[in-house]
């Protein structure tokens, strides 16, 4: 009995001081954009007439373990056992040794990012016209681009031919050979910001001409000039969001109803709960997110009745749906509008509801 007394404490102890490569996720605070946040609105919108919203539609988020965090055998285990939380492997989480400080850069531009495309998804679906335009949006250091672009460069033309989307940038630039000359035709991006502020178009415009490099990342070998491009946005009046500590894509869709909420008469809700989540682009497309599990527990732990879910989620979501939430596959923002519309009327029957087969 003592040398097993002994042998069970020397495997906690070894439990307890053994690092496993795991992580974990948990359910994490949701926010109604509907309401306040810190004392403040979530959503605040000047310039427009806007209307009150009642209920919920919140947006969802997930805790996870810090980049050095490293978890031991119980830690992991006991994580397995709960229900609550999820283990996964920590590259999962934080992939190519990536540390807390380049992961929190990259949630939140990419939350700031989501931000807009919000912004644009609402107003588009409510027919409000939105100025769109591609710009530079990373220039890599070390890169040929570096000192030749800038962040917020509005990107006109490559090699002559007109950019319409962020796209034509890359399909562009890998036309050339590894070490061939590109020209872009740029707007510098203080020239367009002055050109915002006073309200005008932007027309006086440079040609910079970079030598392309070749390619390391893990795709095919080809030309690239080391910048990322994307899309800026002229708004017809003054949309803020306001809510800190809170990274990552996923609450695109949320934000986007809220805007739609607060900008038409009556409630999208009728005063239900609803909960939700799901990245969204300028277009009103929903995108799968990460740690849905997590999402819908915390959801329904605050009261959520119904909780809208991008379509490539639902078969993950489906598989473990907390009691007396109802799962709504979403594909589009007009999905989910049409959700809502049956939920607050209260005719559920019809809602296109998530299954573990999607």
């Amino acid at each position: 009995m003592l040398a097993s007394t002994l042998m069970l404490i020397a495997l906690l102890c070894a439990g307890v001081l053994i690092p496993v490569p795991y992580a974990e996720m948990s359910p994490g605070p949701t926010v109604n954009t509907l309401g306040e946040h810190d004392g403040e609105p979530v959503l605040q919108i000047s310039g427009h007439k806007t209307y009150p919203a009642d209920g919920h539609l919140n947006m969802t988020t997930v805790r996870v373990t810090s980049a050095d965090y490293r978890m031991n055998l119980v830690e992991a285990v006991y994580g397995w056992l709960a229900h609550d939380s999820k283990i996964v492997p920590h590259d999962t989480l934080y992939p190519d040794g990536k540390t807390e400080e380049q992961s929190t850069q990259e949630n939140a531009e990419e939350f700031s990012q989501s931000q807009e495309s919000a912004k644009v998804a609402a107003l588009k679906e409510l027919g409000v016209p939105v100025k769109s335009w591609v710009i530079v949006s990373t220039v890599v250091k070390g890169s040929p681009a570096e000192g030749r672009l800038h962040a917020g460069d509005v990107i006109k033309a490559v090699d002559g031919t007109a950019v319409k989307q962020p796209s034509d940038v890359a399909k562009l630039v890998t036309k050339h050979k590894p070490g061939q000359k590109a020209v872009f035709t740029v707007v510098p991006a203080k020239e367009q910001a002055a050109a915002e502020k006073a309200n005008t178009a932007a027309t006086r415009t440079q040609d910079v001409t970079i030598t392309t490099a070749t390619s390391h990342d893990t795709g095919a070998r080809r030309a690239v000039v080391g910048i990322s491009a994307g899309t800026d946005h002229t708004f017809p009046f003054t949309i803020d969001i306001k809510l800190a500590d809170v990274g990552g894509p996923s609450a695109g869709l949320m934000f986007a109803l809220g805007i739609y909420d607060k900008l038409t008469p009556g409630s999208l809700t009728g005063g239900k709960f609803v909960a939700g989540t799901g990245t969204i682009d300028d277009n009103g497309t929903v995108g799968p997110i990460g740690g849905v599990e997590m999402k819908t527990v915390g959801a329904r732990d605050r009261g959520a009745r119904y909780f809208l879910t991008p379509a490539d989620n639902c078969a993950a979501a489906a598989k473990d749906t907390p009691g007396g939430l109802t799962l709504v596959k979403v594909k589009t923002i007009g999905d989910a509008l049409d959700a809502l519309k049956d939920i607050r009327s209260g005719d559920t029957a019809a809602l296109p509801k998530c299954t573990t087969k999607g």
